[in-house]
């Protein structure tokens, strides 16, 4: 398959939220209808990138790997695609969760990151869905409890907070500023 993209960004190296970040502002400088291709290493890239696309109006055209890189491509918005960028709107603190699972409450944690992140460290009973696959196992999100949603910054876990509440879930929370920077005690798989 041979793509031709307009604007190339390396992105190879950097872990989320980097290649969001850099590519919000190489789109900016992209003319509407161009294409962007982000070439990335990190796996969890490929659902971060095309739910930022999604959100903000642009279009997610698809991932080809080569050699262990992603290559992310996206088509720029004309103005009238564009949408402005949402942050979801229930937000808590690291501690105020481990306030909560201290006191044992009736709450729920889901970590979205990749499945390596998670392996490597994660809250007790901590349930791992990742971001790319949300979408096909919604039905496993323990929707009846308090659900505080985490991952390695709170970006990825603010795009996984708004798709769910989308899909008609109450009671989330999204936690920043994420395992990055979490204190209290961790498992590992």
């Amino acid at each position: 398959m041979s793509i031709v993209a307009n604007e190339v960004l390396d992105a190879k190296g950097l872990v989320c939220p980097m290649p969001i970040v850099k590519t919000k502002k190489a789109i900016t400088n992209l003319d509407p209808g161009k294409v962007l291709e982000v070439q990335a290493t990190d796996r969890g890239s490929t659902a971060d990138l095309k739910a930022w696309s999604e959100g903000t109006g642009h279009q997610y055209l698809g991932t080809v790997e080569e050699d262990g890189v992603l290559k992310h491509y996206i088509r720029g918005a004309n103005d009238y695609e564009t949408k402005d960028e949402k942050k979801f709107e229930h937000v808590v603190e690291l501690k105020e969760l481990q306030k909560k699972i201290e006191k044992d409450e009736n709450t729920a944690v889901l970590d979205v990151r990749e499945p390596a992140e998670y392996a490597f460290g994660h809250i007790p009973k901590a349930k791992n869905i990742p971001l790319g696959e949300l979408d096909d196992r919604i039905d496993e999100v323990e929707s009846d409890k308090e659900l505080f949603i985490i991952c390695r910054t709170g970006s990825r876990s603010d795009l996984a907070a708004q798709k769910l509440a989308k899909k008609g879930i109450k009671n989330i929370k999204n936690v920043v500023p994420g395992m990055l920077q979490w204190k209290g005690p961790t498992e590992k798989n």
